[in-house]
């Protein structure tokens, strides 16, 4: 079977692409690398993969040299005529859709980069599964989309009209999309709204390797909100589980929650990482900043329940295998 991963380079992508070629799948994966962040780690990323970096910035695709079935192409999700010719020339049967502009903060400052990929892109997707239809089209949501509702656990049933970032705007607007699209055209489309999501080849805009770098290398870290915040962090392995679970079963036309299920209090996730790295923190505490939350916490029962799914992996471990990646990889880079 055919999937086809977008945002193949980013941290999600790159986990769940290794995933399903341990399972037999071939793989088509498209990025338009772009420099949010570092190219050298969404190079790395695909590196790691067996796509070598000379052939991508030649050619704009390759083959990878450790999975014959899992090519790789240079691609924009905002290129529609791009997207169109894949789909026509690939005909994909499952689709996940990773690729988006992240970070809540970011899009403050550049909100027309958010539209025009995860609106605009995403339209563009769901356009091509319509004119060449696949059997499953599963696509990344948020956390964020819950903004500043006060009831905890969040639950797929809450009000979700309350977003108080564009990011978390964007986030909505595609799972408005994709119901529009499964209820005219009877797309099979399901949605996975992401929870706080920490490991190794993690982002370097994210909260484990922004504190890593700092603790490393002698700076203060900042600590918003003095500190009273908590997240629902969610390792991984966990996530990348949840999404196969998904990809493989039977499309429900529905948004999920995916995440660990228990908020971890950020002043004891700061102080995971200072046992793993085995050196304090020094700490700079700031106010909340704009578009911050002050906590979330998933309700996983509905995906538990239709797909089975169930997070193990203690914050201590997953911190752990983090920390060991860090070190070996990141920090030497």
């Amino acid at each position: 079977m055919k999937v086809l991963v977008t945002g193949a380079a980013g941290f999600i992508g790159f986990h769940l692409i290794e995933a399903l070629i341990k399972r037999g799948y071939s793989v088509i994966g498209i990025d338009n690398i772009n420099d949010y962040y570092s190219t050298d780690l969404k190079y790395a990323r695909l590196e790691a993969a067996g796509i070598a970096r000379e052939e991508v910035e030649r050619q704009g695709c390759a083959v990878s040299a450790r999975h014959p079935q899992y090519r790789f192409e240079r691609l924009d999700i905002t290129n529609r005529e791009a997207v169109e010719a894949l789909f026509e020339c690939e005909r994909p049967e499952i689709v996940m859709n990773l690729a988006a502009q992240a970070g809540v903060r970011y899009s403050l400052e550049n909100p027309y980069a958010y539209v025009e990929t995860n609106v605009l892109g995403f339209l563009n997707l769901l356009e091509c599964a319509r004119r060449f239809p696949v059997k499953h089209f599963v696509y990344a949501s948020s956390s964020s989309v819950y903004g500043g509702n006060q009831k905890t656990p969040f639950e797929e049933t809450d009000r979700v009209d309350n977003p108080v970032s564009v990011y978390a705007a964007t986030k909505k607007c595609d799972e408005l999309l994709a119901h529009v699209y499964t209820h005219l055209y009877q797309i099979p489309t399901t949605g996975l709204r992401f929870f706080t999501v920490y490991g190794p080849w993690g982002r370097p805009d994210m909260s484990p390797i922004l504190f890593a770098d700092a603790i490393t290398q002698g700076r203060p870290i900042k600590v918003f909100n003095h500190g009273d915040m908590s997240r629902d962090f969610t390792y991984i392995d966990d996530i990348i589980e949840g999404v196969v679970r998904v990809i493989e079963g039977e499309p429900q036309g529905k948004v999920y929650n995916i995440g660990c299920g228990h908020p971890t209090p950020l002043m004891d996730f700061i102080g995971e990482i200072e046992k793993a790295l085995g050196t304090k923190a020094e700490m700079e505490m700031l106010p909340m900043q704009p578009g911050d939350v002050y906590t979330t916490y998933a309700d996983t029962t509905a995906l538990a329940r239709d797909y089975g799914y169930s997070p193990t992996t203690p914050l201590r471990e997953g911190i752990a295998e983090f920390v060991a990646w860090y070190k070996e990889h990141y920090q030497k880079a």
